[in-house]
């Protein structure tokens, strides 16, 4: 009884993931306001290199991540190697591109759940800031981190390359 019960719960998860009834919503405060992106999510499945700036935030220590090298000094460069990179992974879609900023999402193959990504040229620091986050759930058992540092190793790998 127990197994046929677990079979259908499966069964509604992948349907439900079908419909897009797990994507979430993007949220409408996306973009960078006074030289920042978006705080990390209050719980457990975001990372930010912008994390620092949060002090009293929760998930501060557990979202910190380090922001990106510009590509040889040049904002457009690695904007571009950037982008390429992101390409390269499956399920990332580039939503918007700027000379500055580049919105993506990654979604998953099975029940489609989204994650934001967030990169913006920090001219002050001279480095693309970057932040991930899942839309839905309150865990993502390190899926943004593990993300970002794959891609980290594809655009330092291009970046290397040129």
């Amino acid at each position: 009884m127990l197994v046929y019960a677990l079979l259908a719960l499966v069964v509604a998860l992948l349907a439900a993931a079908q419909m897009g009834m797990l994507t979430g919503r993007q949220p409408a405060d996306l973009g960078v306001k006074q030289g920042r992106l978006k705080a990390p999510s209050n719980t457990p499945n975001s990372v930010s290199s912008q994390a620092d700036l949060y002090p009293d935030h929760p998930q501060r220590a557990e979202a910190m991540i380090e922001a990106l090298p510009l590509k040889h000094g040049d904002a457009s460069a690695s904007v571009q190697a950037l982008v390429t990179a992101l390409s390269s992974l499956q399920g990332v879609s580039i939503i918007e591109q700027r000379h500055d900023y580049v919105h993506a999402e990654a979604q998953t193959p099975w029940l489609k759940f989204v994650d934001d990504m967030e990169f913006w040229v920090n001219p002050e620091r001279q480095v693309i800031e970057v932040r991930s986050a899942s839309r839905m759930g309150r865990k993502d058992f390190g899926v943004n981190r593990l993300r970002i540092e794959a891609l980290r190793r594809t655009y330092l790998a291009d970046s290397a390359a040129s």
